[in-house]
C-alpha cells in the first residue's frame, strides 16, 4: 500500500516554540487523518525532521510498504537524497534515525514544493503554535 505523507515543520524564532503538521493521504488525494502537534523549543530545521520522523511512523503504523514524502523544505530532502552532507552535529541523529525509518519501506521518495503546495501541513504547524503555551 502507497501512502503521501505532507510534512512540514515551524519555529517562532529560531529556536523557539515549535510545532509540526502532517497529513496522510492515499495516492488520490484522499486524506485519511492529519494531525498539529506542539514540540516545544526547536529550531526550524528540527521541527522538519520531527515532522518527517512522525510522518514516517505514521504511514508504516497504517501498513504503507510504499511512501512518497511531500514537503517544503529543500535542506531535508537533499539530506534524505545524499545531495547535501548533514554537517550540523545536532542534525545527525535525526537524520540517522530518519534514513533508519525509511528502509522498513520498499519504496520511498520526497519531493520539495513550495510552501503554497504544502498549505495545509503549514496551516497545522501554525495552528498548533497559536495554541502554544
Amino acid at each position: 500500500m502507497k501512502l503521501v505523507v505532507n510534512v512540514d515543520g515551524g519555529a517562532r524564532g529560531n529556536p523557539g516554540p515549535a510545532a509540526i503538521g502532517v497529513v496522510v493521504s492515499d495516492p488520490d488525494g484522499n486524506v485519511i487523518d492529519e494531525l498539529a502537534e506542539p514540540i516545544g523549543v526547536a529550531t526550524n530545521n528540527v521541527a522538519e525532521y520531527r515532522a518527517l520522523l512522525r510522518g514516517i511512523e505514521w504511514a508504516r503504523g497504517l501498513g504503507a510498504d510504499q511512501l512518497e514524502i511531500v514537503g517544503d523544505s529543500e535542506l531535508v530532502a537533499r539530506q534524505l537524497t545524499g545531495a547535501y552532507k548533514v554537517k550540523h552535529q545536532a542534525m545527525k541523529p535525526l537524520y540517522e534515525e530518519a534514513m533508519a525509518a525509511l528502509r522498513a519501506f520498499a519504496d520511498w521518495r520526497i519531493r520539495t514544493v513550495p510552501r503554497s503546495e504544502n498549505a495545509r501541513a503549514d496551516e497545522l504547524v501554525n495552528r498548533a503554535l497559536d495554541g502554544f503555551a
